[in-house]
């Protein structure tokens, strides 16, 4: 089974099992009623689930937008970079809710940072400067381990150490399409994003999750 296929099939089965779990009508035989009922509760968790999902997928989305247009020197480049970091703002937004202003303002800068030595890397790969390239790259894993202290430090619930590997592994992913694109290795681009925009979707879900159970009081209000 393809890895897409597994995490679908098993988002699947956590989003009936927290339906079931979470109704607060007894279950009904079938030809009664094919109505679902979920609690408030349940009903915020997956609203920022979707809420959270969303701003990750654009992340990768217009990373590889950015990835593109950069090393094809398209018009569009300063477009799209203008709206990556937009992204990371708008992240830094979402926990605001949850943690306050300065925490989402200090997110979104250390995001921004990501986007910012991303195009360092993007710069020193094209141009073929492995020097550059190198020293990018150090700075990019760097940053990686800074925004896992930061979200570590924030939520207990966040494991520092699978924070680390899991946003490693979406800078490997990345340069993996680089790395495509510039060998013309169509096949091996594509796998790349692909494989790194289901993994985006399970980071936004450990994010999510993480805030839900710190927060079970916010999550009940509503």
């Amino acid at each position: 089974m393809k890895p897409y296929r597994k995490f679908t099939a098993a988002l699947l089965a956590s989003l009936i099992a927290t339906l079931a779990s979470a109704s607060q009508v007894p279950a009904a035989p079938a030809a009664a009623s094919s109505e679902v009922h979920v609690s408030p509760q349940a009903a915020a968790t997956i609203e920022l689930q979707m809420a959270m999902r969303k701003l990750w997928e654009d992340h990768i989305t217009y990373t590889r937008n950015y990835v593109v247009s950069a090393l094809a020197g398209l018009e569009d480049v300063s477009a799209v970079a203008a709206r990556l970091l937009r992204n990371q703002d708008d992240i830094g937004a979402a926990i605001k809710p949850y943690y306050g202003d300065e925490a989402g303002n200090k997110l979104a800068a250390l995001l921004r940072d990501h986007i910012l030595i991303a195009t360092e890397v993007v710069k020193a790969a094209k141009e073929g400067n492995n020097e550059q390239l190198a020293a990018a790259q150090q700075k990019w894993n760097a940053n990686g381990k800074d925004i896992a202290a930061f979200l570590s430090g924030a939520n207990p619930n966040w494991s520092k150490s699978e924070l680390e590997s899991m946003l490693q592994k979406h800078l490997d992913l990345t340069t993996g399409e680089v790395v495509g694109r510039l060998k013309k290795d169509w096949a091996a681009d594509i796998a790349a994003y692909d494989e790194g925009h289901v993994h985006m979707l399970m980071f936004a879900d450990v994010l999510s999750n993480g805030i839900a159970t710190q927060f079970p009081d916010k999550f009940r209000k509503k």
